[in-house]
C-alpha cells in the first residue's frame, strides 16, 4: 500500500499542486494595470510683484486724452481731483484729460452699465471694464481683487507682461493668466503690481 501511494499518490498531488501554482502565476502576470495620470504645471509668482521685476512687451504705453469729458463726476482721492465719465476715469494736465486706470479707494454712486458680479471667498466684487468694486453703504469703491478670482474676458487695452521668463496678462496692475474653466477659457488673478 506505502508503494501504491509513493507511486501514483504522492506524483499526482505534486502534478495537481504544481499547475495550481502556474496557474495562479499565470493569471497574476497577465493582468496589467494602467494608470493615467495628468500634471497641471501651475504657475506661482509671489501675490505682490515689483514693478521693477516686470517687463512690459510693449515698451511705450499709449496715451489717451481729450480735451473735454462731458457729464463728469468729480471724484476726489487723497486730496487730488480726479474725473470720471463714461465708464472711465481720468486725471487733467496742461488742460487736457488723460485717461487713467483707477486708484484703489475711489468711489462711485452708481456701478457702470457693463458690471459683471463675481462670487470669491464670501467676497462679492463687482467688475465692470476689469475693474474690481466692493460695495460700501450706498457707494462702489475700487478694490485690488483676491488672487484666485477669476473673469471670463479681459479689458481691451490690457498688456502683456514678462516676470521670471513666464508671460502673464497686466490690467489696472492686476495680473492675470490664461486657465480652462469646465472647456472655457478665462483668466484667473495670480498677483498685484506694487508701483514704487
Amino acid at each position: 500500500m506505502k508503494a501504491l501511494i509513493k507511486t501514483y499518490v504522492v506524483p499526482f498531488a505534486f502534478l495537481i499542486a504544481l499547475t495550481t501554482q502556474v496557474s495562479a502565476q499565470t493569471k497574476r502576470n497577465t493582468r496589467v494595470e494602467t494608470t493615467k495620470t495628468t500634471v497641471v504645471k501651475k504657475r506661482t509668482i509671489a501675490k505682490r510683484v515689483p514693478s521693477k521685476t516686470v517687463v512690459y512687451k510693449t515698451p511705450k504705453r499709449k496715451v489717451v486724452s481729450v480735451r473735454t469729458v462731458p457729464n463728469r463726476t468729480v471724484i476726489v482721492h487723497k486730496g487730488q481731483n480726479y474725473y470720471y465719465a463714461n465708464n472711465k476715469y481720468y486725471t487733467q494736465s496742461r488742460g487736457r484729460y488723460i485717461a487713467i486706470a483707477p486708484k484703489i479707494g475711489f468711489k462711485i454712486k452708481v456701478l457702470p452699465t457693463n458690471y459683471k458680479s463675481i462670487r470669491y471667498n464670501n467676497h462679492k466684487y463687482y467688475n465692470a471694464s476689469g475693474i474690481f468694486y466692493v460695495q460700501i453703504n450706498n457707494e462702489y469703491e475700487v478694490v485690488e481683487p483676491e488672487v484666485g478670482t477669476l473673469v471670463y474676458e479681459l479689458p481691451d487695452d490690457y498688456e502683456k507682461v514678462v516676470i521670471n521668463d513666464e508671460t502673464y496678462y497686466e490690467y489696472a496692475n492686476v495680473l492675470y493668466e490664461k486657465t480652462q474653466v469646465n472647456g472655457t477659457r478665462a483668466y484667473e488673478v495670480v498677483g498685484i503690481i506694487d508701483m514704487d
